[in-house]
């Protein structure tokens, strides 16, 4: 499967740019940005043994290596397809790796404080509102495109979408303002699914709060732990390396 189906599948969108929930005009700084934004929630650290997971954030590495690199992006602008044959793009390359060097600081307890950091910021509140008009008030696909959000969001993400629509900021979509029961059943039963199935998954690894997989992570990664401030001060500065640039896949 090439990369553009790869995220239609995985993101229910196949533009690279709203992948990373970026604009086509973004500069460098934003596309690394909007790179390490969405990839924060699927890191291997943060999500241990989630297959699914790991999938998005190999796929996430594959889209910021097109739109990092000069000639790829250019290329993907004009004519909508990506270089498959390019060695930035090789299904063997280890993207955890390739992540760390973007990122070289980052740990999961970072990660947990961005969270916090996030949570009810502007920019939370602007992605939200992308990502609704991305998915046209479509709640399912809101909850599974938004950014450090789980099911025990979801009261807080509607909140802030009917402010934006009482404050006309963005349209009044029927998917959202008129969502049937069952439609919201079949998301909390999925949510339920999906955290007895983490819960089982901490139990077998020794895990039972967050706390001590924060605990584990820093036991893994002491020697990357020195020295971290802040997490979001010093992105604009590092952020200009390029990958390289040769079966073609062609954009929905």
């Amino acid at each position: 499967m090439g990369l553009l189906d790869q995220c239609e599948e995985l993101f229910k969108t196949s533009n690279l740019y709203e992948v990373l929930g970026v604009c086509k005009e973004a500069p460098d700084s934003e596309i690394r940005r909007g790179y390490y934004k969405v990839s924060l929630q699927v890191h291997p650290d943060r999500a241990p043994g989630d297959q699914s997971a790991t999938t998005k954030f190999q796929v996430l590495g594959k889209v910021y290596a097109v739109l990092a690199d000069k000639e790829q992006r250019a290329v993907y602008d004009e004519q909508g397809i990506v270089d498959e044959e390019s060695v930035s793009l090789d299904q063997d390359r280890n993207w955890e790796e390739h992540w760390r060097r973007l990122f070289p600081k980052i740990t999961l307890q970072d990660i947990l404080d961005f969270e916090k950091q996030y949570k009810g910021s502007d920019e939370e509140v602007e992605d939200l509102k992308r990502v609704y008009l991305q998915h046209e008030g479509d709640m399912d696909q809101i909850m599974e495109s938004a950014l450090c959000c789980s099911y025990e969001d979801e009261p807080r993400v509607k909140d802030i979408l009917q402010r934006a629509i009482d404050a006309e900021e963005v349209p009044a979509y029927k998917a959202f303002t008129h969502e049937s029961v069952k439609k919201k059943n079949i998301r909390k039963r999925k949510a339920e699914k999906e955290r007895k199935e983490a819960e089982e998954m901490q139990e077998e690894m020794g895990l039972n709060s967050e706390d001590s997989l924060v605990a584990m992570i820093k036991q893994r990664q002491k020697a990357k732990e020195n020295g971290f401030n802040s997490l979001i001060s010093d992105l604009e500065a590092k952020y200009c390396k390029k990958p390289a640039a040769g079966k073609k896949g062609k954009k929905k």
